[in-house]
């Protein structure tokens, strides 16, 4: 069992951080250029823009310049203002993994169309785990002449701890109240909530297990270096699931089925969230013949803008047909997020 609070030992963990820092940078990294795309055609207009996307690109771009941060704090070679950059790495990675628990919330809110009651507890909570996040100052930093390099020599554990553990209790309630709306209360059967079902499930779980270890190396306080190694991780798998839950969600809406409803007494129409009809068959003969008799036929066909799961078109037109109309309320929510 190694002494953990030995100048050695601090040493070795310190060397240990630098790698483990950097391989973690080219992760996130290739999250983000792997996701350019969808930024660029929200930028671009290509997308619709919606306010609740702007605690998207705060979470990604926030975490970003955190990362960047760190680098510069551990690459540095001339001497600087490591307090300064710790500090902002410290609020920028917290920051990230708040607006990561309330993307997570947004999508919960639509679920339960805007009840005004679940709307009040989740921004209480919310205001409670910023409230944690905006502590200040809770890591000490400054440049060792010795290792020519940043040191952190102390940190807030309590504060940090009680962070990340209000994190996973959020990422639980959350959880719950989607499991809750979508699964017990509602047993939807649409593909939109299957969706947000599963990646709900998936970011808790992620989510849930990067907060813990982050939580229990702070509480068992062994060094400075390892009390704060596995925040980082932490702050990045939050991230990653919570900006893809959302990139999921907003391009099954722009693609998906909205509705289906019956167009006239031969007919049917299908609509999807670009608002475009679908493609409509020829119609066999005429508004009239001389003679007054025949048979006049007339055929709609759309095509399905989501992955094909069914054997044919007519089995999904049945099963849309079939659905309850409470499955297309939260659809309509969901889209608006």
């Amino acid at each position: 069992m190694p002494n953990w609070s030995s100048q050695s030992e601090v040493i070795v963990d310190s060397g240990v951080f630098v790698k483990f820092m950097h391989s973690l940078l080219g992760v996130y990294a290739w999250e983000w250029f792997i996701s350019l795309p969808f930024d660029w055609e929200v930028l671009t207009g290509r997308k619709a823009f919606r306010w609740p996307l702007i605690f998207y690109f705060l979470n990604r771009y926030l975490l970003l310049a955190a990362m960047a941060g760190i680098a510069v704090a551990l690459d540095s070679t001339t001497e600087i203002n490591c307090q300064a950059v710790y500090t902002f790495n410290q609020f920028a990675g917290n920051a990230a993994v708040g607006l990561a628990s309330i993307n997570l919330s947004l999508r919960t809110l639509a679920i339960w169309s805007q009840n005004k009651w679940i709307m009040l507890f989740l921004v209480v909570v919310i205001l409670g785990h910023w409230s944690l996040i905006l502590q200040g100052v809770l890591l000490k930093a400054a440049w060792d002449p010795v290792q020519n390099a940043c040191v952190i020599s102390g940190t807030n554990n309590t504060i940090l701890a009680a962070t990340f553990t209000y994190s996973m209790c959020f990422d639980l309630v959350v959880f719950i109240l989607n499991a809750y709306k979508l699964g017990i209360k509602r047993k939807g059967s649409s593909k939109l909530s299957k969706m947000i079902f599963k990646d709900g499930l998936i970011f808790f779980f992620i989510a849930f297990l990067a907060n813990l270890l982050a939580t229990v190396f702070m509480i068992l306080n062994l060094n400075s270096i390892m009390n704060v190694i596995f925040n980082v991780p932490a702050a990045i798998a939050s991230t990653i699931v919570a900006t893809r839950a959302v990139r999921r969600l907003t391009n099954f809406t722009n693609a998906g089925p909205e509705m289906y409803q019956p167009s006239g007494s031969s007919g049917s129409n299908f609509r999807s969230h670009n608002g475009t009809r679908g493609l409509t068959a020829a119609r066999g003969g005429h508004k009239g013949t001389q003679s007054g008799m025949g048979v006049h036929v007339q055929m709609e066909t759309f095509v399905r803008a989501e992955d094909s799961t069914h054997a044919d078109a007519t089995d999904y037109v049945t099963e849309v047909a079939l659905k309850r109309q409470s499955d297309y309320d939260v659809e309509a929510k969901a889209s608006a997020f």
